[in-house]
């Protein structure tokens, strides 16, 4: 479903060239949920947006689905991320001044589609926001805003969620919630990559790797 195919990315820093990934290969499947676990500052989001098509590697192939995001025009990249990925984030990117319901819903912008509304019924009820649903973020909790972000996520049934750090601003009773909300889609027969450096995550995943100055290690 998802892999990388020795990449390497480097940036142009004050001081000369700062390699941020370092010749990384992995695949996640379908089912599995793998968390890649490191430091701030080992790689890890720069993996999570060059797994999204966000991040052009500079050497190496991405393979997501079955097609190299990274040979693609950019709108062909971007009606394949839409279709294909769901984006998790630790500070939820809510739009400030639309309700639960609309922040769900503006995501089938990307992918029109008749069921849009039906489906974030259907997910505002599986989240538990049904009470939430007209309330915008600045009236959530913590808990509540990354249910939401996590639904938006969801909407348009992507085949891969790719999720940085998403229970780094979580205690512990809605860091289990969102952990068992990502085991069940995988069990859904979803794919999950997980950056994080949240030993929780763990417990939850079907496979854990560890990241150190842009390399898997162990």
């Amino acid at each position: 479903m998802l892999e990388f195919r020795n990449i390497s990315r480097w940036f142009d820093g004050t001081q000369g060239k700062v390699t941020a990934l370092r010749s990384v290969s992995f695949s996640v499947q379908q089912g599995e949920l793998l968390a890649v676990r490191g430091p701030s500052g080992c790689g890890k989001t720069t993996l999570l947006l060059t797994a999204g098509g966000l991040l052009r590697p500079s050497s190496g192939q991405v393979n997501l689905d079955g097609q190299d995001p990274y040979q693609l025009n950019p709108e062909q990249r971007s009606q394949l991320r839409a279709r294909t990925i769901g984006f998790v984030f630790q500070q939820f990117h809510l739009i400030p001044y639309l309700t639960v319901r609309q922040n769900i819903l503006a995501a089938s912008l990307a992918v029109p589609g008749k069921d849009a509304s039906a489906r974030t019924d259907y997910l505002i009820r599986h989240f538990g926001l049904d009470d939430r649903a007209e309330h915008v973020p600045a009236q959530l909790s913590t808990g509540e805003k990354q249910r939401t972000a996590l639904a938006r996520a969801l909407l348009n049934e992507p085949k891969v969620i790719l999720a940085d750090e998403p229970t780094g601003n979580l205690d512990e009773d809605n860091a289990q919630t969102v952990f068992g909300y990502l085991s069940q889609y995988v069990r859904d027969g979803g794919c999950v990559l997980l950056v994080t450096h949240d030993a929780r995550a763990t417990a939850h995943a079907t496979r854990t790797l560890q990241m150190s100055q842009g390399q898997l290690v162990g």
